[in-house]
């Protein structure tokens, strides 16, 4: 049977990649306490790099955002799997933690932020409003533009 957030990510034809394994020594989601903690989430769509480059540099605000928006579609996809495919057991997207790869002079990232938190609102409504930061940082792991990391609570 499908879900209520089946059902709006289908009715909003919002498609979710494959969840990605880790790249390195750790797990994509722990959950603990009523909470799923993610691991950060990058530019990457059924294995393949997307945004690679700096933002103000390679990337514009807007592609910031669409960058922002895969990582969030990514972070979905590991909650997806971590609750067995039941999306409807996430009761508030709590913190998201938004690291956008920044050229010296860029000072927009709460803009690019805004590519995952207005999916989160998208996709889990009043649930998905959230408390954030949204850093520029020099680099990130293999050049991506954006990486999210993410706090839920679940049922």
């Amino acid at each position: 049977m499908t879900g209520r957030i089946d059902k709006i990510l289908a009715d909003k034809k919002i498609e979710l990649p494959k969840a990605a394994a880790p790249v390195a020594n750790y797990v994509p989601v722990v959950i603990a306490n009523g909470f799923a903690y993610l691991a950060g989430q990058v530019t990457v769509w059924n294995g393949e790099f997307k945004f690679t480059g700096k933002l103000g540099k390679d990337f514009a605000v807007e592609q910031g955002q669409q960058a922002a928006r895969i990582c969030g579609l990514n972070i979905i996809a590991q909650l997806k799997a971590a609750l067995g495919g039941d999306l409807d057991r996430v009761k508030r997207v709590v913190r998201l933690g938004v690291f956008v790869n920044s050229a010296d002079d860029f000072y927009d990232q709460p803009k690019v932020a805004n590519g995952v938190s207005d999916l989160m609102v998208e996709v889990f409504g009043d649930a998905g409003k959230h408390a954030r930061s949204a850093v520029g940082v020099n680099t990130l792991p293999l050049n991506v533009a954006v990486e999210v990391d993410a706090i839920f609570e679940i049922a």
